[in-house]
């Protein structure tokens, strides 16, 4: 082995990305975020064609974070801290001195972890692997490390190593097995990234000595001592040298051959791409990447966060990652005894009996060839054939394919394994199923369509009849105004954002095009934020304009500007313009196209 500490004498500790204080976000703290979470790249595949099977094909997957910070819940000296949990001992969270986090070990007993359970879970579920984590940023192993005592059978009274429990249960229930590794960052041992600038003798630490003595013998041990792993997951490399990474990759495909590096352990280097906290992309994404999200809105289990996925929403986000061509990784948060909250469970257990009723929509297919949602629901394909997701049943009796250029064979209700030809027609370039009146499935109905033929789509947006249409921004033409990701925190490290429309001048405008089949008037919306009251215009090309004058705020709301008529069927552009008041604040989200019923 290389002399790593000859090699690489870096100190870059002062070099490390800072997160803003929650509340305030300024636009340079989502690119401060960006440079923490690393670059992103597209990765086709996996190098080594052994590499990433269960990844590509499996589609969904369970994130686990538990650790020290899960017995706080996000409660400290009977203070609640907002935001994410496992940043707690962190100073612009709870500012927990390192001493004192450490002592939080002899108090860590969590009887009721039930390795075998968590994997039922995750296979009721649908999920295909589990990742967890084995060391976050607070330094604390949740596994028996010799590198460092300051681990959960070391330092705790519970004396168990649950990472050996559950690698044992994945690969007896037929899992997938990973584990989460933050790399750069650990706050308690001297030299991480974010941690003690100095060792316990007043001697200055550097990155190296972290480096060296911790980071890279921990991770030969989670690469050696618990049987086949899926997936090393590294987090937030920030401003870490290559030459580090380099050297964590090698060790992980060295002693792991056929696991995959997430696309945050930096410089490019990882196998796929991963892509920002809870990011569901609204638009095809190329090559092997994965969105990771939360059952609520923590990664670490918060005693106060309630506010769980439905089942529906669950399998919303997860067909729309599987129809934009990626996989979709779901966490829970045990609490600090180790149970699993029970809300959080059933959700999963409901959305999972859903797939095992309809696996064909998860597991081994290929991105929708519309390349975005449609206003009922979303799209899979695999080979000639289409399976359709519908969310929203239409009461109508029919259901709208527009833009197939490619003719149906057969269109089929599904209900389980039961098959219900359905009736089509092809209506001005549109593909209209005949439906029943009533959905068979209460979460969400599948059709299946087989095609004469590869899938051949116009992927521009249309108006649905039933529905009509919301357009994000994102798929916006601009000309006098710009086109930015636009990111911030609802609570500390609770990431949302939007492609916004931005910095209009006199004449700018954003531009959507859109397909209309049925003629007549509309009722169209836009979401926006802003300052003050803001007047805002909408014009069809060569056609009839609209404005409205309404109030805003900092939070993005959707207000009617009026109804517009199309008056045949047909492609048009539709312009929309902020015409009057505060338009350096003027911040546009979507336009909404609906029927007048």
């Amino acid at each position: 082995m290389m002399n790593v500490r000859n090699l690489f004498l870096v100190r870059v500790t002062q070099c490390m990305v800072t997160l803003i204080v929650a509340g305030a976000v300024t636009a340079s703290s989502a690119q401060e975020m960006d440079e923490l979470w690393g670059s992103r790249v597209v990765k086709m595949r996996a190098d080594n064609a052994e590499r990433g099977q269960l990844f590509d094909e499996g589609n969904y997957a369970m994130f686990i974070h538990w650790g020290l910070y899960s017995q706080l819940g996000n409660r400290v000296n009977g203070k609640t801290y907002y935001g994410i949990g496992e940043w707690i001992m962190n100073r612009r969270m709870a500012n927990i001195p390192v001493d004192q986090y450490k002592e939080l070990a002899g108090t860590f007993n969590p009887v009721n972890f039930d390795a075998k359970e968590i994997v039922q879970l995750a296979k009721d579920a649908g999920m295909k692997y589990i990742v967890i984590t084995s060391k976050h940023h607070d330094g604390f192993a949740m596994y028996h490390s010799k590198a460092c005592d300051f681990n959960i059978v070391d330092s705790t009274p519970w004396k168990t190593d649950p990472m050996k429990e559950l690698s044992a249960a994945c690969q007896e229930a037929g899992l997938g097995f990973g584990f989460y590794y933050s790399h750069n960052q650990d706050w308690s041992f001297p030299g991480g990234g974010g941690g003690p600038r100095v060792n316990a003798d007043g001697t200055p630490a550097t990155f190296d000595d972290y480096f060296v003595n911790k980071c890279l013998p921990q991770v030969e041990e989670i690469t050696t001592e618990y049987g086949p792993i899926e997936i090393v997951w590294f987090d937030t490399p920030g401003k870490m040298p290559k030459e580090y990474v380099e050297k964590l990759v090698e060790v992980v495909h060295k002693n792991q051959p056929g696991a995959l590096v997430s696309g945050r352990a930096g410089h490019n280097l990882g196998d796929y791409q991963t892509l920002g906290d809870m990011e569901v992309p609204l638009s095809n994404v190329d090559g092997m990447w994965e969105s990771v999200d939360t059952t609520n809105d923590s990664w670490a289990y918060a005693w106060y966060d309630e506010y769980w996925k439905s089942p529906q929403e669950i399998l919303r986000r997860l067909v729309a990652c599987v129809g934009r061509g990626g996989t979709y990784m779901l966490n829970i948060g045990p609490r600090g005894d180790g149970a699993v909250p029970e809300r959080a469970a059933r959700s999963l257990r409901e959305a999972g009996e859903w797939i095992r009723r309809y696996p064909q929509v998860v597991y081994g297919t290929d991105a929708s060839p519309w390349q975005h949602s449609l206003p009922w629901g979303d799209v899979v394909s695999k080979g000639n054939q289409l399976f359709l997701t519908v969310m929203e049943w239409p009461t109508s009796g029919e259901l709208y394919l527009p833009g197939l250029k490619s003719t149906v064979g057969s269109a089929q209700l599904l209900s389980g394994d039961e098959r219900t030809p359905l009736e089509h027609e092809t209506r001005n370039g549109w593909t209209v199923i005949k439906v029943p009146a009533r959905a068979p499935e209460k979460l969400a109905s599948v059709i299946e369509v087989n095609l004469n033929g590869q899938p051949d789509v116009d992927p521009s947006f249309a108006v649905d009849p039933n529905l009509g249409v919301e357009i994000h921004a994102e798929f916006a033409s601009v000309a006098q105004a710009s086109k930015s990701e636009k990111r911030w925190m609802e609570k500390f490290g609770e990431w949302k954002g939007t492609v916004h429309v931005h910095d209009w001048k006199a004449e700018g405008r954003a531009s959507f095009e859109v397909e209309v089949l049925e003629p007549g008037d509309y009722n169209v919306s836009l979401s926006y934020a802003g300052e003050g009251r803001l007047v805002w215009g909408v014009t069809i090309e060569d056609g009839e304009h609209i404005q409205n004058q309404q109030n805003s705020s900092h939070n993005y709301q959707e207000f009617p500007i009026g109804w517009m008529n199309f008056p045949e069927p047909g492609k048009y552009t539709l312009n929309v313009s902020c015409l009057e008041g505060n338009l350096d604040s003027a911040s546009l989200k979507t336009i909404r196209i609906e029927p007048i019923h």
